[in-house]
C-alpha cells in the first residue's frame, strides 16, 4: 500500500488529478444540499422589511460610509453580549443588501442602538459629535439636517430590493412615497397606515424640525429601529420549545 502511495506522491500530475477529484467530491457534498433548502436562515418573529423612511436612512448610512467605523454584528461572546445585548441573529440581516456586519470598530457596534438614545441626542451627535462624546474622532454630519430628503426615487429603491428577494408587496410599493413622508410626521393622515404596513415603525419628527423632511430624519429613523424588531424573550421561548 505504501508503495502505491509513494507513486502518487512522486507523480505531480497524478497527485493534482486525485486532489481535484477529492475537492470536487467534498464540494458537491457541501453544496448539493443547499439546492433542496428553501431558506438557510431561521425564521424569527418580528422581522420585516425596512419602511421607506428607514430604507432611505440606511442608504444614507451606507453612502456616508458609517459601516467603515461601526459594525452591526454582536458576536456571541460574554463581553459583547453584556455591553451590547443579545448576540446578532442571521435573520436580522436577511433584508440587508449588502449586510452591515462591518470589519472593525472605531466606534461602538450599532446592532442594538435603537431607542438607546433620544432623537435629540442623535441630532446633536451628528451635528457636533465631540459635544456629546469628547473622545470621539467621528466627523461632523450637520449638513444632513440642512439637506432635504429625496422622495421621488423611493419606489425604485423598493422595487430594486424586491428584485433581490425582499418581500415588499405591491401595496407597499404603491404607497412608498406616501409612507416615506408620513413616517416623519405623526400628524399626517397616513401615519397609522405606516404602522399597519410596517410593524413597530416609529412615526414622528426625528430631527426636531417638523416643517420639512430631511436626510437627518431618515438616518435617525433607521438608527432608532436597529435591534428593536425581535422580541428576544419570545425568541428564547421559541428556542426552548424546539
Amino acid at each position: 500500500m505504501w508503495a502505491k502511495h509513494k507513486v502518487v506522491e512522486t507523480n505531480a500530475t497524478l497527485l493534482m488529478i486525485l486532489s481535484l477529484i477529492v475537492v470536487a467530491i467534498g464540494g458537491i457534498i457541501e453544496i448539493a444540499p443547499l439546492f433542496y433548502l428553501q431558506n438557510t436562515i431561521e425564521k424569527v418573529r418580528g422581522m420585516r422589511p425596512y419602511s421607506p423612511l428607514e430604507l432611505a436612512g440606511r442608504n444614507i448610512y451606507v453612502r456616508e460610509g458609517c459601516y467603515v467605523c461601526h459594525s452591526q454584528m454582536v458576536r456571541p461572546f460574554r463581553d459583547e453580549v453584556e455591553r451590547y445585548g443579545h448576540y446578532s441573529l442571521a435573520a436580522e440581516s436577511m433584508y440587508d443588501h449588502p449586510f452591515q456586519w462591518g470589519s472593525k470598530r472605531t466606534g461602538p457596534d450599532l446592532a442594538r442602538v435603537g431607542n438607546r438614545y433620544s432623537d435629540e441626542w442623535h441630532v446633536q451627535h451628528m451635528i457636533d459629535p465631540q459635544s456629546v462624546v469628547p473622545e470621539t474622532i467621528m466627523p461632523k454630519y450637520g449638513f444632513l439636517k440642512d439637506t432635504l430628503l429625496r422622495t421621488d426615487d423611493i419606489v425604485d429603491h423598493l422595487k430594486a430590493n424586491r428584485a433581490v428577494g425582499v418581500p415588499y408587496s405591491d401595496e407597499m410599493i404603491a404607497n412608498a412615497k406616501a409612507d416615506l413622508v408620513s413616517q416623519g410626521n405623526a400628524e399626517a393622515d397616513g401615519a397609522d397606515d405606516v404602522v399597519k404596513r410596517y410593524a413597530k415603525a416609529q412615526v414622528r419628527d426625528f430631527d426636531g424640525d417638523p416643517s420639512r423632511l430631511t436626510e437627518m430624519d431618515a438616518l435617525i429613523a433607521y438608527l432608532q429601529m436597529l435591534g428593536t424588531l425581535v422580541e428576544f424573550d419570545v425568541y428564547r421561548a421559541d428556542q426552548n420549545l424546539r
